[in-house]
């Protein structure tokens, strides 16, 4: 079972959102996503100041056995890309919940509607 964190929101393309305040927000990968790339070699991502939309392509992760698109799970403008993940894209097989991806500010907040609880989720990927 992969591991879920409560408090999380997660997308069905397998990226989670954790609410940082009002308006900001990180966004990474998830167990379950990093579990079935396996060993991560290569982690593609957007610049500061970009922006995503939902459900729009940002970047992409590769790994020894295959590559998989990040698919936005909100929209808004990129303030940081985690820079650690350029050298050690692996630290995302060590914990997918501490080593985001993107940190945004976003551009409505009501999106976060459209995804799913850690439950939910859950029962998304039996």
């Amino acid at each position: 079972m992969s591991k879920l964190v409560e408090g999380l929101y997660y997308s069905k393309s397998h990226e989670w959102v954790k609410l940082l305040g009002d308006d900001v927000a990180l966004i990474g990968i998830t167990d379950f996503a990093q579990s079935e790339l396996g060993d991560v070699v290569f982690v593609d991502l957007p610049e500061v100041g970009d922006t995503i939309s939902q459900e729009e392509e940002f970047g992409a992760v590769e790994s020894v056995k295959a590559a998989s698109d990040l698919i936005a799970p909100v929209s808004g403008e990129i303030l940081e890309v985690n820079e650690e993940l350029v050298g050690e894209p692996e630290l995302l097989n060590k914990n997918p919940y501490d080593n985001w991806l993107l940190k945004v500010k976003l551009e409505n907040n009501d999106e976060l509607g459209s995804l799913l609880s850690s439950d939910q989720y859950a029962d998304f990927i039996k």
